[in-house]
C-alpha cells in the first residue's frame, strides 16, 4: 500500500471521531492540497492531539481528569452527561460524596442502573476521610478489573485523591507522576494530605505530596 493510501486511511479513521463540522472542513482542505503542504507527521500530531483533546472534555463534569483509557477522575457531571455514559463505554460509576451534598444529581443511581452500569456510593465526609474509606474505595475499583470507570465526586478533590492513591498502592505506579493528576485540580491539606501520609507510610512509599 502506497503511503497516500496510508495517510488517507490514517485520517479516514481520525475523522470518525471529530465533531462533523470539524470533519467536513478538514476533509475540504486535505482535498484541495493541505496534505501536500504540511508534513504527514505534522498533520498527523495536529489531529490525533485535538482528537484527545476532544475525547478527554467530552464529559460534562467539572476538572475531568482522564487517567487511562479505562479510569477517569471528575467532579459531578450533569444528568444529561450521566445518561450518555453508556454511549462513551462507561460500564461503572463509584460516586464518592454523600448524596445529600447540593449539587448531587438526586437520582443519579436511577439513570447509572437504567445502562445496565455498576453504581457505587462511597459518601465520604470532605472533612473526614478515612483510611476505611480508601479501602473500601480500594477493594470495588479493584473488584471491577477491567471496566472502563468514572470515579466523581462534587469536584473531582476526594476522586482524584482516592484515585492516586489507588494506582500507587494498588497498581504500583510512580508516585510523582501519579500526583500529576490530582495537582491538575488540587493540592490536598488538612485531614486529606494527612489520609494521603497515612496510607502512603503504611504502605512504604515515600513520597510527599506538596
Amino acid at each position: 500500500m502506497s503511503m497516500g493510501a496510508l495517510f488517507s486511511l490514517f485520517f479516514n479513521s481520525l475523522f470518525t471521531s471529530l465533531p462533523t463540522s470539524l470533519s467536513t472542513y478538514l476533509r475540504t482542505y486535505l482535498s484541495t492540497g493541505l496534505s501536500t503542504v504540511l508534513p504527514t507527521a505534522i498533520c498527523v500530531a495536529f489531529l490525533a492531539g485535538f482528537s484527545s483533546a476532544s475525547q478527554a472534555q467530552s464529559l460534562d463534569a467539572p476538572n475531568v481528569v482522564p487517567i487511562t483509557a479505562q479510569l477517569t477522575s471528575s467532579g459531578q457531571p450533569t444528568a444529561k452527561a450521566l445518561e450518555g455514559l453508556a454511549a462513551q463505554g462507561y460500564e461503572a460509576v463509584i460516586y464518592l460524596a454523600p448524596p445529600q451534598v447540593s449539587d448531587a444529581v438526586r437520582e443519579e443511581h436511577l439513570i447509572i442502573g437504567r445502562q445496565n452500569m455498576v453504581f457505587v456510593n462511597i459518601p465520604i465526609v470532605f472533612n473526614k476521610p478515612t483510611v476505611k474509606d480508601y479501602k473500601m474505595f480500594a477493594a470495588i475499583l479493584q473488584g471491577l478489573g477491567n471496566k472502563k470507570v468514572l470515579v466523581h465526586c462534587q469536584v473531582n478533590m476526594r476522586a482524584s485523591t482516592m484515585v492516586f492513591l489507588y494506582r500507587v498502592v494498588v497498581g504500583k505506579e510512580d508516585p510523582g507522576l501519579a500526583y500529576e493528576a490530582v495537582s491538575k485540580v488540587w493540592s490536598p491539606s488538612g485531614p486529606w494530605k494527612q489520609l494521603m501520609l497515612d496510607v502512603l507510610q503504611k504502605h512504604q512509599i515515600g513520597f510527599e505530596p506538596y
